[in-house]
């Protein structure tokens, strides 16, 4: 049973550190992009905007769903009640 618990609270940190990763680095590349738009044709700037935020709200909802993920398997983890049947206690 410890090696279960053990096994998810890695996968819980790898669940959000890495979603944290993975945003972080989108949001970078879609920060600079913005920047280099907006630096060659400034008119579109506001048009350029609206699209990076919604894109920045897009991203952070997947962080989210991994740490919703994460937290499930914290709190509500199904291997140990499947683990408890298995062994029969």
């Amino acid at each position: 049973m410890e090696f279960v618990i053990g096994m998810t609270a890695i996968a819980v940190g790898l669940l959000i550190g890495l979603g944290a990763l993975g945003v972080g680095v989108g949001v970078g590349i879609l920060g600079g992009r913005l920047l280099e738009g907006s630096a060659r044709q400034p008119e579109l700037a506001p048009m350029l905007q609206g699209k990076f935020f919604l894109s920045i709200g897009l991203l952070d909802a997947v962080a989210m769903i991994g740490v919703g993920i994460a937290l499930f398997f914290t709190f509500a983890n199904p291997f140990i009640g499947q683990l408890q049947n298995a062994v029969g206690g």
